[in-house]
């Protein structure tokens, strides 16, 4: 149980690492196809705020890539949830501020590596 959890993190942080490349270097090309709702004259104006949002969601999958190379396994399971948390909560406001697509590839991945890590820890 504990070795999907820690596929889920991964798979999180990868996530995230590609929404910060998007979002900070691919805003104004290749972020046009994946935001095709977003209106494609507001891409350059909004370059800036982009590439901020993008360093957060870099933070957040460099928090969770630090958790997996914690040696004490209960500090690392803290950490783990933390940063699972920020992106589901994270995730969750994006769904019902943004878009519903959110919900699914942000905050429910997060949310499975949540439940694998409490129950790999209470198992």
């Amino acid at each position: 149980m504990l070795i999907v959890a820690k596929i889920f993190i991964v798979l999180v942080a990868v996530l995230h690492f590609y929404f910060l490349w998007l979002e900070m270097f691919a805003w104004t090309t290749k972020a046009k196809k994946v935001f095709r709702k977003f209106p494609e004259d507001l891409f350059e104006p909004t370059k800036t705020l982009a590439a901020n949002q993008g360093l957060y969601n870099g933070f957040l999958a460099a928090g969770l890539i630090w958790s997996l190379l914690i040696q004490d396994s209960q500090w690392q399971m803290y950490v783990a949830l933390f940063f699972l948390s920020c992106v589901a909560i994270a995730g969750i406001y994006g769904a019902l501020t943004a878009s519903k697509k959110i919900f699914m590839v942000q905050a429910l991945p997060a949310l499975l590596g949540i439940v694998l890590l409490l129950l790999s820890h209470f198992l």
